[in-house]
């Protein structure tokens, strides 16, 4: 440095005057690179950063909430976005690294996504003092020329229910559609309408005089996660990830899975 920074005194080092100008400098100095040590494990570890997640209903209303909570109570320094758009945008927006996760209904309208599909069985939900509500197991004849509430947008659930009305010759009622699961079940809610919905929504426990039966034929809801091939998730983006595949597969099984159990 061109000056020294200490003298003997007495058999002790003893900072010069020139050091004690220095030392307000270096001190600022060490706990600068302190903090950036410090910043460096917070984002190793994903404590600190953000994470993007769009959904198209499914899970957004009954089910994400409670999920977000529980991180950010892990993770209070990580900022959270959720987005509900239609499964064709959110796919667009995860391809194109505008958005970290998605989850979408399956097929997966784009390709070069990372796709992970989980199948769900549908369930009837009905108003607690419906005479739905007696019975063990819903069967089609039981919705006979009952108003049942309908998925905006030719949902493959209500394809399939229609499926299995019309084999058995059986008419209902469909005067209500609403683009949400959640939806639905505030119109169950307010007594005489019936839904099919996925598990998720119809199994929620919501204190709203909402009760759900299973249903057979069993009805099965396909909804796929997808991130970014091009562009791995961040530490952060990672443990949501984690979560919420194990989320997915607590009511659900994988396609992987049922691809196995097949062989």
């Amino acid at each position: 440095m061109g000056f020294r920074l200490f003298h003997r005194s007495k058999g002790f080092f003893v900072p010069t005057s020139e050091a004690l100008l220095l030392h307000a400098e270096v001190e600022q100095g060490l706990f600068a690179v302190s903090r950036i040590e410090q910043r460096v494990k917070e984002i190793r570890s994903g404590a600190i950063g953000g994470v993007s997640i769009a959904l198209n209903g499914v899970l957004a209303m009954n089910v994400m909430p409670k999920l977000i909570a529980d991180f950010q109570l892990d993770y209070p320094d990580v900022n959270v976005e959720m987005r509900i758009h239609s499964s064709r945008q959110i796919a667009s927006w995860v391809s194109s690294q505008q958005i970290d996760i998605g989850i979408i209904d399956s097929p997966v309208p784009v390709a070069g996504l990372n796709t992970e599909t989980f199948y769900s069985e549908c369930v009837c939900i009905m108003h607690k003092d419906d005479p739905l509500s007696q019975l063990s197991v819903v069967e089609p004849k039981d919705l006979e020329n009952r108003s049942v509430v309908s998925i905006t947008g030719d949902h493959m659930v209500d394809r399939r229910l229609e499926r299995h009305l019309s084999e058995k010759n059986i008419s209902i009622i469909r005067n209500f559609s609403s683009y949400y699961f959640a939806i639905a079940r505030n119109m169950v809610s307010q007594g005489e309408k019936v839904a099919i919905v996925d598990c998720f929504n119809g199994k929620a426990e919501l204190n709203d005089n909402v009760e759900w039966r299973p249903f057979t034929p069993k009805i099965s809801n396909e909804i796929a996660m997808v991130t970014s091939s091009d562009q791995p998730l961040g530490q952060a983006a990672q443990e949501i990830h984690k979560r919420l595949r194990h989320l997915l597969k607590s009511e659900s099984f994988l396609v992987e899975d049922k691809i196995q159990n097949i062989k």
